[in-house]
């Protein structure tokens, strides 16, 4: 890191703490990309902390439930002190039967959003806008930008293998890691012993991706027809049910003071390729409802200044580059950074009509895809072997990077598929 981004990742060090009074693990480990941490930070300070429909304490126990589903403890633990310092009602974090109805009425759209975000419809929004302890359109905006700001973050910091703060459960101590056999499973949130995913035997590194990225420029490019570009997507979507993370009987996080902030449980993640009738829930086209054309004008519109500092987050993490790979220097890497911005959107049934899905398959191995499929909709069960399992000779600040990625696509994915119904309600 040169010395510009030394001190740029010291000033968003310094911003951080000032603002939430400590240095938490995942801001240490996005500090690997000061430039997209510091519009990260100043994104989550402006829902948090800046102007908005949303009491404060409103904010943080929704933040607290959007982490729930995923069982975050870390980021429960610490949205729980924010609420407390924000004056919230201690009695809220006995569980959800324990705050107001308006609250609870969040519930559903919270699930869905979290697993299966093409559920939600325009019936969704009008449970939560019409009748008693309704929400105003401004406030569900800003719900909704929470919600999915902290599934996102949920991805993250399991994908990075972020361990809690020192004083939260399960946090980091001096300890040796023989006294506890909870130790070894806190490394990464679980021993990879159980995984069925194929990481044994990682596939090639850096030299075998950049000829495979240098085949893909200098092979002409062929005019496939819509039909044909609809049936690569479908491959790719078809290929990625089989990539299964590992049984759950193995991923111990769902401890009684987790349980109380998640209604429904047994609700996750199902393969949007699975998803039952294909003319009920089409396939998502960006050409029909895309972030820049209408996500953005309508949530700018609605919570005001928030759809600036999302698009500035979104196209920092798509353009972030640093032109190299492992050792490797002056490397072009925006046809793999697209590809894998383009396959995340994928997990979610969204398809860019403009995009060869092809190239997935060229540019993406199967443990990298496995990993992101993983990170993305079960982050909980995210392990070290995951992690070490892709992208043999890349540096380590290299895979932070993908999770950044896989943190804002989804983060936008979601927002898509919510926005898209505000404004099937409003019309």
């Amino acid at each position: 890191m040169c010395n510009c981004s030394l001190l740029q990742q010291g000033r968003c060090y310094i911003d951080v703490f000032l603002a939430t009074s400590r240095l938490d693990n995942i801001a240490q480990v996005m500090g690997f990309h000061p430039e997209y941490m510091e519009h990260f930070y100043r994104t989550q300070n402006f829902m948090l902390r800046g102007d908005g429909p949303l009491p404060f304490e409103y904010r943080h126990y929704i933040a607290i439930m959007a982490a729930a589903r995923h069982r975050c403890l870390h980021i429960i633990r610490l949205q729980e002190n924010e609420f407390l310092l924000q004056g919230g009602d201690p009695e809220w974090l006995k569980g959800l039967h324990h705050i107001p109805q308006k609250l609870q009425h969040l519930n559903d759209l919270n699930k869905k959003l979290a697993h299966r975000p093409w559920l939600v419809t325009k019936d969704d929004m009008q449970k939560l806008l019409r009748g008693e302890d309704n929400w105003s359109l401004s406030e569900l905006v800003h719900a909704i930008v929470l919600l999915s700001h902290f599934h996102a973050i949920c991805s993250f910091a399991y994908g990075c293998g972020v361990n809690p703060e020192v004083d939260c459960d399960g946090g980091f101590t001096l300890s040796a890691i023989n006294d506890s056999t909870e130790a070894k499973d806190n490394n990464c949130q679980n021993s990879a012993d159980h995984d069925n995913l194929e990481v044994e035997n990682p596939e090639g590194g850096v030299e075998e991706l950049m000829q495979k990225m240098k085949r893909l420029e200098e092979s002409e490019v062929e005019e496939h027809t819509q039909e044909e570009m609809v049936e690569r997507f479908e491959k790719v979507e078809k290929q990625s049910v089989e990539l299964l993370p590992h049984s759950e009987e193995h991923v111990n996080h769902l401890k009684a003071d987790v349980s109380k902030y998640i209604g429904d449980p047994d609700f996750s993640y199902e393969d949007f390729a699975k998803r039952g009738s294909i003319s009920t829930i089409p396939t998502f086209r960006v050409q029909d409802y895309s972030w820049e054309d209408h996500g953005y004008s309508l949530v700018n519109r609605l919570y005001s200044d928030i759809g600036s500092l999302l698009d500035d987050k979104f196209r920092v993490a798509q353009d972030l580059t640093y032109n190299t790979m492992g050792m490797q220097r002056n490397v072009d890497t925006s046809s793999l950074r697209r590809g894998i911005w383009n396959y995340i959107h994928c997990m979610f049934g969204i398809r860019h009509d403009d995009y060869d899905y092809g190239e997935v398959n060229q540019l993406l191995e199967r443990s990298l895809k496995a990993y992101i499929k993983t990170a993305t909709c079960f982050p909980e069960r995210t392990t070290k072997k995951h992690f070490d399992g892709f992208w043999r000779g890349f540096k380590h600040s290299e895979k932070v990077h993908v999770n950044v990625m896989i943190l804002e696509a989804r983060m936008q994915a979601e927002l898509l598929y919510a926005l898209r119904a505000v404004m099937k309600y409003m019309t």
